[in-house]
């Protein structure tokens, strides 16, 4: 993510402690907190599919009821301050970072045009997959992946078969590619801010990396292959692209997406010690700074871009639309969850907390890996990180070094199994919506679930008995 990476981190850290500081006493709060979060994620999966009309025209009021039934409760069992505090963090400090972050990368990239027609044959889509991938760990999955769907979905539109390229996608550029650098993905950036050495993951990740997006892309390649000799034989699709000489449109805004990183990063070393007090919430001085400059470099790019090039993107307004209002209600619902998680063994979920530790007291790295990614896959993956993090000890220099394979587990499960949900990664939603506003017939929540339980599921478990058994 052009920084997803690093600016969603700047925000989770916060959601993690939140249950603290903010005076929720997750140890003592009942699994019937986590309903509300259950019952989004379940219109989510069975909206479009059950209901599609009424979702279609009124899934913000739908999920407005769903935080609504969050925000109640918590008034009514902790009192307004608590409560009000608690969720206002959320979208002051979590929320609005986070949009401003993907609005921006969203209308930044929809003016970045790869002109021209490149055809989707099995080796030019593994060719894109895997330049996409390597962007991912350097610009951030949301960045790369902003960047190099709208190609994708060009290069393809003339295919019968076209879903599985984007689900393929989704894997390997909005998540797995992310998983070598703090830049690649949130939870590895939470990391670089609690201590851990910028080049770790570089240097302890990439035999899992390698390996994970090895499998996964040759799996791709054998299922394209099969695909595009099934639709030789079938009646041809008039490719709706014209062929062009390829060429990159829109040079002007790669300087805009260069400055979204370097706003990020200065907002991760400038450490004025201001802050100023919102309704009881305390912001500071540089995260204000980062989100500013954020947001004008996006306005910039509207100003700057040439609409003939936003056009031909099919760039509208829908998706980060449908994006910002389903993550409104999944960042409220989830401040009880979170809670609970960051009780540990305290809280409702000690049973599944006590899975990271062997009867002899050592770390189970194995389970930290599935119990981290399990979670990554629902819940915020940056805060699931730091929850296990400090379960393993919290301590950056021990586990870089003794219980370097612990940390390893945890940020591979955190990065790898974001892939597993369509909301188990920031840019994962983005993708598919833009792809189905783009008429790709793409699966719902759980018939994407059933993808990447056939295909991903099957590599996690080679690779952590490979990695972390």
């Amino acid at each position: 993510m052009a920084g997803a990476a690093i600016a969603v981190a700047l925000l989770f850290p916060a959601q993690a402690f939140a249950a603290e500081e903010h005076g929720l006493p997750g140890a003592s709060m009942s699994l019937w907190w986590a309903l509300p979060f259950a019952g989004l994620l379940l219109s989510i999966a069975t909206g479009p599919l059950l209901f599609h009309h009424v979702w279609e025209h009124h899934y913000g009021k739908i999920t407005a009821l769903w935080a609504a039934l969050v925000v109640v409760p918590l008034v009514a069992a902790f009192g307004v301050p608590a409560a009000a505090e608690a969720v206002l963090h959320t979208l002051l400090t979590e929320y609005m970072s986070f949009i401003i972050l993907l609005f921006a990368l969203f209308t930044i990239s929809g003016g970045i045009l790869l002109a021209g027609n490149i055809h989707g044959t099995p080796l030019v889509n593994a060719g894109l997959l895997l330049v996409g991938g390597i962007l991912a760990s350097i610009i951030g999955t949301t960045g790369a992946s902003m960047i190099l769907i709208r190609p994708i979905l060009r290069a393809n539109d003339n295919r019968r078969f076209n879903a599985h390229v984007v689900i393929f996608f989704i894997f390997l550029v909005s998540n797995i590619g992310g998983s070598l650098t703090p830049l690649g993905d949130p939870p590895l950036f939470v990391g670089f801010l609690r201590g851990v050495d910028f080049f770790w993951t570089t240097a302890n990740l990439w035999r899992e990396t390698l390996f994970v997006s090895g499998v996964v892309l040759i799996v791709f390649l054998a299922i394209d292959s099969i695909l595009h000799h099934r639709e030789a034989g079938a009646p041809k699709i008039k490719d709706p692209t014209p062929d062009k000489t390829v060429r990159l449109r829109g040079l002007p805004n790669i300087p805009l997406l260069a400055g979204v990183i370097g706003a990020i990063l200065l907002s991760a070393s400038w450490k004025p010690g201001v802050s100023f007090s919102i309704l009881g919430v305390s912001l500071e001085l540089q995260n204000l700074a980062r989100d500013a400059i954020i947001l004008a470099l996006a306005f910039l790019s509207l100003a700057v871009s040439r609409k003939s090039h936003r056009e031909a993107n099919g760039f509208n307004w829908g998706p980060i639309s449908e994006v910002a209002k389903l993550f409104a209600g999944i960042f409220i619902c989830i401040v009880p969850v979170v809670a609970i998680l960051r009780a540990g063994h305290e809280g409702a979920l000690a049973p599944l907390v006590a899975l990271v530790t062997s009867p002899t007291g050592q770390p189970n790295d194995l389970a930290y890996f599935w119990l981290t990614g399990a979670l990554s896959s629902f819940l915020d993956n940056a805060p699931t990180y730091l929850v296990f993090f400090e379960l393993a000890g919290g301590d950056p220099r021990h586990l870089m070094t003794e219980a370097a394979p612990t940390l390893a587990a945890i940020s591979a499960g955190a990065v790898f199994m974001g892939a597993n949900t369509y909301i188990g990664n920031a840019p994962n939603f983005m993708v598919y919506a833009i792809a189905r506003h783009r008429g790709v017939k793409m699966p719902g929540f759980f018939g994407y679930m059933a993808w990447s339980g056939l295909v991903l599921i099957p590599t996690f478990l080679i690779a952590g008995f490979l990695f972390f058994g």
